[in-house]
């Protein structure tokens, strides 16, 4: 790992936007598209390649049927925003400029709905610092088309931190997470412009009339509008794909399923509802907006995700560039606990323990592993599995190589190219490393087998657990006091990969940050 403050200079910054195709990894000459899908808050467990049996995911199922499946991959971060700017950047949280969510209320009202729909300047999120470096500007410099569909949470109309501006030549979603919290918005994003949809607005949070049926469909009519955002986006992701298939591109495709609240096409919900019976509504006492049939409700959202996802992967054979596509599927954290998701009935964490404090949120492995498959026809040998321990801040140095650009290794991250190609020998990280100033304040080393979490140090905790994932991979027997030499290891590398975080929202005073105003 790097010292931080090589990422505080321009100089870094222009060093890789003036990268050149060195490598050829290329099928006969041609410069592969690259597919990026990042779902939101999809479990390790909520995938049928992943042993999921509730849900069904046939065309997720088939793209690491036909190429790889990871089962050590995770995320560099437990939430939405710091996950992100990890995964763009190849930096980690403890070199990150954005270390967890920030709506930069400073501007105002940024919760109300009807203020922000009045207002454009309090959507979005905190923007990225000046001269960010992103896999989109890297790839755009060598000659790939770009585009992002989805939510970016990473900046806020009007900033100089936009998709447009960070390496995208095209983008359609939600520029704001706070508005992804409804699939029926008022409007989403083309470029720089508002896209308005026959949609009214509908504040989260919102509940039932106490004076409806709970158990009527009818009574939940607020909650299913007329223009369903992911249909919409996924119209800009066909088109983008039509406007660019005659050259190579890069599609990062962040969408916000299966993301709380619980909205899906009908179709799904019925067939879901026939599948699993009749159930108790969720009333929207956890937060977002109640639902009629919870569990069928979210399953459909991702069946809806996996049905595009399906149709996709048609488009692109139709079009005749399947053959030269590298298509990676993952999630940008593990699965929620709020929002009416019963993470238990679905096994959501699959192998990892469910519910708060041990899925979204936090370091434990249920909220940091994510499903991860990888697939690119006559690269990725059909069907393999790898134990490869990747993280978010690889996929920057790998998709610079795939796209046949130099890396000047001022990242994190390890390109895991090889892992992915049969017969090649893979470089691996010595150690990976998090951390996450919020839900207490957390850190995390894990060094193969084991893993020592920091947890509550925001209150003063400054003892390491320590687990053996080989032998406990759901980390319930802390072990940390018969391996004390591994604990004062991790301790190290956890005062080594610290650097103050710049925003003072981020800081931790007990590891010895200064300005803390949490």
């Amino acid at each position: 790992m790097k010292n931080s403050r090589i990422y505080l200079s321009l100089l870094v910054s222009l060093c890789l936007i003036s990268t050149s195709c060195s490598v050829n990894r290329s099928v006969d000459g041609v410069q592969p598209n690259i597919i990026l899908i990042l779902t939101d808050d999809l479990g390790y467990g909520e995938l049928g390649c992943y042993g999921q049996q509730k849900i069904e995911t046939p065309n997720i199922d088939k793209i690491a049927a036909s190429g790889m499946r990871f089962t050590q991959f995770y995320s560099c971060a437990p939430v939405c925003a710091p996950a992100r700017y990890g995964l763009l950047t190849g930096i980690h949280s403890g070199h990150a400029y954005i270390r967890g969510n920030d709506e930069w209320d400073s501007r105002g009202d940024v919760w109300n709905y009807r203020s922000v729909l009045a207002d454009s300047t309090l959507e979005g999120q905190r923007p990225l610092k000046e001269n960010t470096l992103t896999i989109a500007e890297v790839l755009k410099e060598n000659g790939y088309a770009t585009g992002m569909i989805g939510k970016w949470g990473l900046g806020a109309p009007h900033s100089a931190s936009i998709p447009n501006n960070e390496g995208f030549g095209y983008f359609m979603g939600y520029n704001c997470q706070r508005q992804a919290h409804t699939y029926y918005p008022v409007h989403l994003y083309e470029n720089t412009h508002r896209l308005y949809l026959n949609n009214d607005t509908v504040a989260p949070n919102t509940k039932l009339d106490k004076d409806v049926n709970p158990n009527d469909y009818s009574s939940y009519s607020d909650f299913n509008l007329n223009d369903y955002a992911p249909d919409i986006m996924f119209n800009g992701l066909s088109d983008f794909i039509d406007e660019n298939k005659d050259r190579p591109f890069f599609l990062y495709w962040a969408t916000p399923i299966p993301h709380a609240p619980i909205q899906a096409p009908q179709k799904w919900v019925d067939y879901y509802n026939d599948k699993f019976g009749v159930e108790e509504p969720y009333l929207g006492d956890k937060g977002y907006f109640p639902h009629p049939s919870p569990n069928a409700g979210y399953a459909a959202m991702i069946s809806y995700l996996d049905e595009n996802i399906g149709r996709l992967i048609e488009k692109l054979k139709d079009d005749g560039i399947y053959e030269n596509t590298l298509i990676i599927v993952t999630s940008d954290n593990g699965p929620t606990y709020a929002g009416g998701v019963n993470a238990e009935f679905f096994n959501s964490a699959g192998p990892f323990n469910n519910g708060y404090g041990w899925t979204k949120g936090f370091v434990k492995e249920g909220g940091i592993r994510v499903p991860t498959i990888a697939s690119w026809p006559g690269k990725i040998k059909s069907g393999s599995v790898s134990d490869h321990i990747g993280v978010f801040y690889d996929i920057f140095p790998t998709l610079s190589e795939i796209g046949g650009c130099q890396d000047s290794g001022l990242n994190d991250g390890i390109s895991f190219y090889n892992a992915m190609i049969e017969g090649e020998v893979q470089k691996k990280h010595e150690y990976i490393y998090w951390e996450f100033p919020e839900y207490g304040g957390q850190q995390a080393v894990r060094i193969g087998d084991w893993k020592g979490i920091r947890k509550n140090i925001q209150k003063g905790n400054m003892d390491i657990e320590l687990y053996n994932l080989k032998e406990d991979i759901r980390e319930e027997s802390n072990i940390a006091d018969y391996n004390m030499d591994i604990v004062k290891r991790i301790k190290q590398i956890m005062i080594d990969e610290h650097s103050e975080a710049e925003l003072d929202r981020f800081k931790m005073s007990a590891l010895g940050d200064t300005n803390n105003t949490q």
